[in-house]
Parts: C-alpha cells; sequence; structure tokens
C-alpha cells in the first residue's frame, strides 16, 4: 500500500511539472520579444530592422540564426535541423532538407526550421479496465520526422520555442486514447500481468496515423515511430491492488511458511543430531575427568598416606629413640639415685659416727669440764660468778618496786651480798653434787 501510494504521488508529481511546463512556456510565447528584429511603422507595416546577426528568437529550441544586413541576410541551420525555405510568388519551396542554409530576404521569404533528433513522448493514461477499476498506466512513445516534406505540410511546427510541442501534444492525446481503448476491453490482472497487447494496440493506431498505409500509398504525417514502451501499470484503487496482491502474497507467505518449517526441521534434526553428540561427548568428557580425578586422588591418597607412613615411620623410630634416651637417662637418674643414696647412708653413717664419737667426744668434755668444775676452788667460782653477774643479772626479772636499805657502809653491804652468793653457789654445788651420785648409781 505504501508502494501503491508513493506511486500515484510520483505520477502526480509528473503531471504537475508537465502542466507547469506548458503554462510556462505559454506565458513566455505570449510575452513581448526583446532586442532587435521585427518592428510596426507608424503606418501598422511590419518591418526588419537591420542587424548583424540574430539569434533564433531569444530562447527558440533551434539555434539557428541570421546573418547580413536589411534586405541581404543569410539564414545558417544547424546540421541536425531540418528547414524549408519559402518566397512570396513561387508555389513549391525553394529550399526543404536537412541542415540546408540560404540567402534570406525578409520582404519575401520565410521559413521554418525544426530540429531532427528523436522526441519522446511522455503517457501518463488514467484508464478504466473491463471490471470498472481505475488503472494508470505510465509508457513513452518515441518518433523521429521521417519525411519532412509531408510533415511540415500536416503538422504545425510554428511555435519558435518550441516547434515539437503541438505535435507531442496531439501525438500524446491519441496515444492516451488508444490505450484507454485497449484497457477497457482488459481486465485488470491482463493489464498488470501482460502489457503487450497495449504496446501492440498502441502501436498498430500510432503508425496507422503517423506513417500511413502502404497499400493506399497513404504516407500519413511523415513521421516515423522508434519505439513504443508501457512501463507501469499501477491500481488506482488501494483496496483493490491490495486484494490483487493478496493471494500472491498468501501462496508466497504458504511457500515461505513451508520452506521454514522444512528448514526448521532439517535445522531441529541437525540440532538434534549435534545435541546427542554432544551430550555423548560430555558424558564422556566428564567420565574421563572423573576417571582422571579418580586417578589424581587415588594418588594423592597413596602418596598422603605413604607421607603419614613415612612420618610415622620416623616418629615411632624417633620415639624409639626418645624412650631408649629416656631409658638411658633413668637408667642413668637410677643410678645416680642408688649412688646418691649409697653416697647419703655413706654420709649418714659417717655423720652417724661422727655424730656419736662428738657426742662421746661431749660427753668426755663435759666430763672433764664438770671434773674441771668440780675441781675449781671457791675463789675460782666466786670470779667466775662475779664476771657473769651482769648477765644474770640481766636475765633477772625486773621488780615493779626498788627500794634500797641502807644499813652500813657500802663496802659493807657489798661484801654481804657477795657472802650470800657465795652461799647460793655453794647450796647449789652440793645440789649438783647429790645429783651427780644418784646418776651414778
Amino acid at each position: 500500500m505504501e508502494q501503491q501510494q508513493l506511486k500515484n504521488d510520483y505520477m502526480d508529481q509528473v503531471l504537475k511539472e508537465q502542466v507547469h511546463l506548458e503554462n510556462a512556456l505559454r506565458v513566455q510565447r505570449a510575452a513581448p520579444k526583446k532586442g532587435g528584429g521585427a518592428a510596426h511603422g507608424d503606418d501598422g507595416t511590419r518591418f526588419f530592422e537591420p542587424a548583424q546577426e540574430e539569434f533564433g528568437g531569444g530562447g527558440n529550441a533551434v539555434p539557428w540564426r541570421i546573418t547580413g544586413l536589411w534586405r541581404w541576410k543569410n539564414v545558417v541551420v544547424p546540421p541536425n535541423c531540418w528547414v524549408v525555405h519559402t518566397r512570396r510568388g513561387h508555389s513549391e519551396p525553394l529550399h526543404t532538407g536537412l541542415g540546408v542554409s540560404f540567402r534570406f530576404d525578409p520582404w519575401t521569404d520565410s521559413f521554418i526550421v525544426v530540429p531532427a533528433a528523436m522526441q519522446t513522448i511522455l503517457i501518463n493514461a488514467r484508464c478504466i479496465s473491463k471490471e470498472r477499476q481505475g488503472v494508470l498506466v505510465q509508457g513513452y512513445v518515441q518518433w523521429i520526422i521521417e519525411d519532412f516534406k509531408t510533415a511540415y505540410r500536416k503538422c504545425d511546427f510554428t511555435d519558435a520555442l518550441d516547434p515539437m510541442r503541438l505535435v507531442n501534444v496531439q501525438l500524446r492525446e491519441q496515444a492516451e486514447a488508444a490505450i484507454k481503448d485497449k484497457v477497457a476491453t482488459m481486465s485488470i490482472d491482463e493489464v498488470l500481468a501482460d502489457k503487450q497487447p497495449i504496446i501492440k494496440e498502441l502501436t498498430s493506431r500510432l503508425r496507422e496515423v503517423m506513417e500511413g498505409d502502404t497499400a493506399s500509398h497513404d504516407r500519413g504525417l511523415g513521421l516515423r515511430i522508434v519505439t513504443v514502451q508501457i512501463k507501469e501499470a499501477i491500481v488506482s484503487s488501494p483496496s483493490v491492488w491490495e486484494m490483487l496482491q493478496r493471494p500472491f502474497r498468501s501462496e508466497r507467505a504458504k511457500e515461505a511458511r513451508l520452506a521454514q518449517l522444512a528448514s526448521e526441521a532439517v535445522v531441529n534434526a541437525k540440532e538434534s543430531e549435534a545435541s546427542k553428540a554432544n551430550a555423548k561427548l560430555k558424558i564422556e568428557t566428564d567420565a574421563e575427568v572423573a576417571r582422571l580425578r579418580a586417578s589424581s586422588e587415588s594418588t594423592a591418597f597413596d602418596r598422603e598416606q605413604g607421607e603419614k607412613a613415612r612420618r610415622a615411620k620416623i616418629e615411632a623410630e624417633s620415639l624409639a629413640a626418645t624412650l631408649v634416651h629416656e631409658k638411658d637417662k633413668i637408667a642413668k637418674k637410677s643410678e645416680m639415685a642408688r649412688l646418691q643414696a649409697e653416697a647419703d647412708l655413706a654420709r649418714d653413717e659417717i655423720q652417724r659416727v661422727f655424730d656419736h664419737k662428738w657426742a662421746e667426744k661431749g660427753l668426755t668434755l663435759d666430763s672433764a669440764r664438770r671434773k674441771i668444775e668440780n675441781d675449781l676452788s671457791a675463789t675460782a667460782l666466786q670470779a667466775h660468778l662475779i664476771d657473769r653477774l651482769p648477765e644474770l643479772a640481766s636475765k633477772m626479772p625486773k621488780p615493779n618496786e626498788l627500794r634500797s636499805v641502807s644499813i652500813g657502809p657500802g663496802a659493807d653491804g657489798m661484801a654481804s651480798l657477795v657472802a650470800g652468793v657465795v652461799a647460793l653457789v655453794d647450796g647449789l654445788k652440793a645440789k649438783g653434787a647429790e645429783s651427780n651420785g644418784e646418776k651414778k648409781k
């Protein structure tokens, strides 16, 4: 539908451009010509002003030119143009041909210059088919002048700006009429499917008009058709165009869908095979990986167990060495303890013997001391006692109250005290003797 709309827009634009071009040409033809050339006198007589060189009517389609002055001029025609030159008083043209230049007297002569190049007519025929549906047929016709002596008599080439304009318009109208007549007898499917009948009908009609009939010696317009072509046929109604396309699209969609399904089936089969192969490869890979992992783990376990056994052996050996060392150490300690015990026993024995002997010696010494003490005289004992009086006095308890009684002179008191102490010592010695005697008993 969008394509149809674009085509319609394009054709409308082409038609607008053609109409605009034709209007511009009409305006240009209606405008007065500028510059030298024809002029009017006071009495209305038309005459030509002298000019050194005049080109074909300012903007003409054919680049002919006029040279010379006043009545002594020349018309120079390009080699690719037809020309016909007539003069007053002559029933036949003086010059007729292709690229013929000639002497020109503006008072008595007239001429027409027409391009000999191939002409192209664009055709946009809005037709109605047999089903009463609008169809736009686009084509073109190319033609040339074959017999100019016949053509300039039957065709209008007087437009100086575009000598072929009127001829092209007339031929376009005839071509559109022929196309419309032919399309009216055809269905839309026939128009869209085969354009040769339209081309044949259009060629036949235009040839009959332009070239005439050989049997009747009719030379027509003196023109010859070069080619007739139909470029495109467009259905005017978008809905009709959509319906015409729908069967083809549906068939193509069906074929595309079937092809897609077949392709999907092949792809699915290939994908299934590939999936199976991938799954099998994955399983094999997983099994190989598991085997390698188990082998690696077994090797690692054996290595670990071997390492543990080695370490255990080393530890056992170390422990055995330690035990032996400890045993030796314990044995040494036991031996040392035994020796220490023996030494202690020997020392104790020696100490005991020493103590015994020391005790004996002490007893002997005490015995000797006592014997000496027993042998001491009273005077020595008294001197000894006097020496120890301060010590004894320090050890005696302190009295709560001290009273001094002086009876006589100080010397007599001291003497009496010493005498008392001596008496006390004698008493103690007597008790010691008695005790020794009891002990000996």
